[in-house]
């Protein structure tokens, strides 16, 4: 029988619950850093590029080929579309975060970029 996602993947599943906490929970008041352009759509870039680059480490721990299916869904699809359900969760589901397409896309920009690095760069790592 084959191991489950969440025993394959903790770290991703780990990271996944991180966003979400992060998403919907209130912010404390914090001061602006004014020499920081768009510092919000920077963070949601890190945070989604960082998931996306996770979910490729454990890929590639596992696997010696990609299976493109599973890998555009698992590492590409999964997590835009959590990005937006994130900004959709901020609008209705609470009322201390307001949702911002701009956010998702940053999210998605990051999802991008993360694929890219996880696509030319950790199978360099991860198989030495």
């Amino acid at each position: 029988m084959k191991e489950s996602y969440l025993k394959r993947y903790p770290l991703s599943h780990f990271v996944i619950a991180v966003v979400i906490i992060l998403s919907l929970a209130p912010i404390p008041e914090m001061p602006r850093l004014a020499n920081i352009n768009l510092l919000d759509k920077w963070t949601h870039f890190i945070m989604y590029g960082g998931l996306c680059l996770v979910i490729w480490w454990e890929y590639w721990r596992q696997h010696r080929q990609i299976n493109w299916q599973h890998i555009t869904v698992g590492a590409i699809l999964l997590p835009i579309i959590l990005g937006i359900l994130m900004e959709l969760g901020q609008t209705y589901l609470t009322t201390c975060r307001t949702g911002d397409w701009l956010d998702a896309v940053a999210n998605a920009i990051g999802v991008a970029l993360g694929a890219v690095v996880g696509y030319f760069i950790l199978p360099r790592i991860c198989k030495g």
